[in-house]
């Protein structure tokens, strides 16, 4: 997962990426600390979406440009388009599942 240090980077990647995963997170979160390795994992079998990784201390724009008020938070874009949000406790099982869902709406 790419970290991105700068809201312009990351909304120039919203913008250019197909499929892309945004993991935002908080330096003293430990859920976030934890969920990440299970997200990068889980990640594996979508070969097809780009991810990228936000630290919401670097990046404190983020919150009011994407309306995130507790972290970790992962969004999932489609040409652009916020597709799916999920926000402090991510069960794994679920994302997966909607992230398959949207992967065959696709096709």
């Amino acid at each position: 997962m790419e970290a991105v240090k700068a809201l312009t980077t990351l909304k120039e990647r919203v913008a250019d990426a197909e499929q892309l995963l945004v993991y935002v997170s908080h330096p003293g979160c430990s859920v976030c600390h934890s969920l990440k390795p299970q997200v990068e994992e889980m990640l594996v079998d979508f070969p097809d979406i780009e991810a990228v990784a936000v630290d919401s201390d670097e990046v404190p724009d983020i919150a009011g440009a994407y309306s995130i008020f507790t972290v970790p938070v992962v969004l999932f874009f489609i040409d652009g388009k916020e597709m799916l949000r999920r926000a402090r406790f991510v069960p794994i099982g679920e994302l997966t599942h909607q992230l398959e869902r949207l992967q065959e709406m696709r096709k």
